[in-house]
């Protein structure tokens, strides 16, 4: 004979269990996972009004994850995102060094692309490699790892937190050059109404742009390529992208 309590307890655990079979693990996600990005418009915004923060937004809707995206400088996101402060970062280069972020995980499809693009004031400076910047007073983004790699020797790069500060160090005349994003200079030098500022042709690199999470949510990984993939046949991400680009322009 079973007694009342023994059978309410198994009753109460049958119900457990199906209540956790009919929900995947995502549901009883105690709270939305927070992604940060450094980065501005066009590609990112203070509301999640960047192409970037609407691609990176549904796709992670598609596979039935909310997400809170925040705006960090670009060596805390990637810290906080490694130390599992915060959940993710987007978006960075492919082959992040693993030495210094072993905690992260690249989602192998890319979000967008970045026009890596040398601006200055000056009529007689020309650079269109990596090559032509060495020794020369360059303004970078602290945390940009592409510029880490490519200029080794850094003993003439003054460092700020984002790109809105290098087009301040070049409007001040501090640095002969930055390094910065093609569509967010022009942004900045539209917004702020700088004078004399060009942009050099050809770009430095145009690199697909990734999102990394920390590795606690490596289940997520490929459930998120395979949306990013979807979202690219469909035609999502030209679709987002156009829209943010045409709005910037007007």
């Amino acid at each position: 004979m079973v007694s009342k309590d023994t059978y309410c307890k198994r009753v109460l655990g049958t119900l457990v269990c199906l209540l956790l079979a009919a929900f995947p693990a995502h549901a009883a996600q105690a709270r939305p996972l927070v992604l940060n990005t450094d980065g501005a418009p066009p590609h990112s915004g203070p509301n999640g009004t960047g192409f970037e923060d609407r691609i990176v937004a549904e796709a992670f809707r598609r596979i039935g994850v909310e997400v809170k995206l925040i705006i960090l400088p670009s060596e805390r996101c990637l810290q906080n995102a490694n130390a599992g402060i915060d959940d993710g970062n987007y978006t960075r280069i492919a082959g992040l060094p693993l030495a210094q972020y072993p905690n992260l995980i690249m989602v192998p499809e890319p979000v967008s692309e970045l026009i890596f693009t040398v601006f200055t004031r000056s009529p007689d400076f020309n650079a269109t490699t990596w090559a032509d910047l060495q020794g020369r007073h360059v303004g970078v983004v602290n945390g940009w790892k592409i510029v880490e790699m490519n200029l080794r020797n850094g003993q003439h790069l003054q460092r700020v937190r984002d790109e809105e500060a290098t087009f301040a160090l070049l409007d001040k005349g501090r640095v002969e050059a930055i390094v910065g994003g093609l569509y967010t200079g022009r942004e900045i030098i539209r917004t702020h109404g700088y004078q004399g500022m060009r942009a050099l042709s050809p770009p430095l690199a145009t690199e697909p742009m990734y999102l990394y999470l920390n590795k606690r949510h490596a289940a997520l990984v490929p459930k998120l390529a395979e949306a990013l993939r979807s979202m690219r046949r469909d035609g999502t991400q030209q679709r987002i992208t156009k829209a943010v680009m045409d709005g910037a322009r007007q």
